[in-house]
Formats: structure tokens, sequence, C-alpha cells
């Protein structure tokens, strides 16, 4: 199998038929990363959600030994939908498409899964969750977490960095100049507005005009790699403890 291996990380589409039929033998972990095609402002690529999350998975996966399944790198874009680049779909597609995979998990003999986001809208979200809700109704085998790794990034805005931080602000913009600071611009728009909390608008890009929502121009490698380091060591003790699974290791 040390063709296939790359670490302690495991990948699903290389391994051969009996190989996946023995790995999932135990009581091991499955990882499905979701990110976006999304506009993240004039500095930042459209895949930076995917950038975020997949650079997480890698780690997550080495320190468990899990199996991480091709990424999906697309998903519910709402309100960045009219800017140029973005490729939203459907949330109905979402959460048929995260039921589905988890189904067919189930069906392959996978207990545990974790879903990754590196995309938090709240439609998006909603809408794996729903998948995954419909996968656990119908087959109570399976355990089943999800969350976006912004979901455990942003408990430092407030400390570290601005508590009013967002979307292709400092965070995000820290994040990839640590993993991808090829990708990253010089120009760093700054973004002081957001659409309304609990509205439901058509056109909610009016209010974030540069796609940004924060202040990016204090973003540094530096604060990337620990803001990364925070996701991952967190990531590590809830997965622990969800799912009763020991850690080898945190570092890449």
């Amino acid at each position: 199998m040390s063709e296939r291996h790359v670490g302690d990380r495991l990948w699903f589409d290389q391994m051969t038929s009996p190989q996946l039929a023995e790995y999932v033998s135990g009581a091991h972990l499955v990882i499905l990363p979701f990110g976006s095609i999304e506009e993240h402002g004039s500095h930042l690529p459209l895949g930076t959600d995917s950038f975020q999350c997949e650079s997480i998975v890698k780690r997550v996966a080495a320190a468990f030994g899990a199996l991480v399944l091709p990424p999906i790198r697309y998903g519910e874009c709402r309100t960045t939908r009219r800017f140029p680049g973005t490729i939203s779909l459907r949330s109905e597609t979402v959460r048929a498409i995260a039921e589905d995979v988890m189904m067919e998990l189930a069906r392959n003999g996978v207990v545990n899964v974790l879903v990754l986001s590196g995309h938090a809208g709240s439609g998006h979200m909603a809408a794996i969750k729903l998948g995954a809700q419909g996968a656990v109704e119908r087959d109570s085998r399976l355990k089943v977490m999800v969350l976006s790794d912004c979901d455990i990034a942003y408990e430092l805005a407030g400390e570290e960095f601005p508590a009013n931080d967002g979307h292709a602000g400092q965070v995000e913009t820290s994040r990839m100049l640590a993993i991808r600071p090829d990708l990253v611009g010089d120009d760093r728009p700054v973004g002081e507005s957001r659409p309304p909390k609990f509205m439901i608008l058509k056109d909610p890009e009016r209010y974030i005009p540069t796609g940004v929502m924060g202040d990016p121009r204090g973003a540094s490698e530096d604060k990337g790699r620990r803001i990364d380091d925070y996701v991952v060591g967190k990531l590590c003790e809830m997965i622990a403890e969800n799912f009763g699974l020991p850690a080898k290791a945190t570092e890449d």
C-alpha cells in the first residue's frame, strides 16, 4: 500500500477495492471535504475556501490515519453569486450530493464520517447538514460530524483578530498567505459593510461591493499558521471526543 500512502494520510480514490474493504473493516474515519468556487475580493483566488479546507483535512487525516475522499469544490454561494467567477449550486443539489455520498459510504461499511467545509455560507451549511441528517435517519449506524473550519478559525476573532473580520478579511488572507502565498495579491481592499442579519435579499452583494468583509491589510503568513494550528488542534479534540478515536499526532 506504500505507493498509495502519503505520510499517514490515506486517499480514498488511490486505493484498490480490496484495500478499501480492508480499511473500512475497522472503526476508522472517512473525511469528506467541501469547498466552493467563489469570489474572495480582488486579492484572493476563487478557490480560497477549498484550499483552506483541504490544507486542514490533510493534517487531520495524518493525525488519525483517516481516509480522505476527493474534495467537492462546489457549494451554495448565494451572497456572492453575482460576482464574476462564483459558481453556486442550488441548495437542493448540495444536500443531495452530501446525502448520496454518505449513503454510499454507509453501503461500503463506513461508520464514522467527518464533513468539513471551507465555505461557511448559511444556506450551504444548512444543505449539508440536512443531507447528513437524511443519511443518519436512513442508516442509524452512521456517526456524522458536520462543520466548517471557519467555525473554529473565527473563535479567534475579537481576541487575536478584529471582531468584525469576515469574508476575505484578515483571517482568510492570513490563512492563504500560509498555504498558497503565490495566489495572494498585493492589493488588499477593505470592506466595512455586510448584508443585514436575518434578511432574505435578492441582491445581498450590493452590501459588499468589494466582496470583502473586514480589513486584510494586517494579514501575515505567521498569523495564518497560528490560525490553522488552532483549527487543527480543536478539530482533533472534537474528533477524538465524538468518534472515540485516538489521535496519533497533530503535526503535518
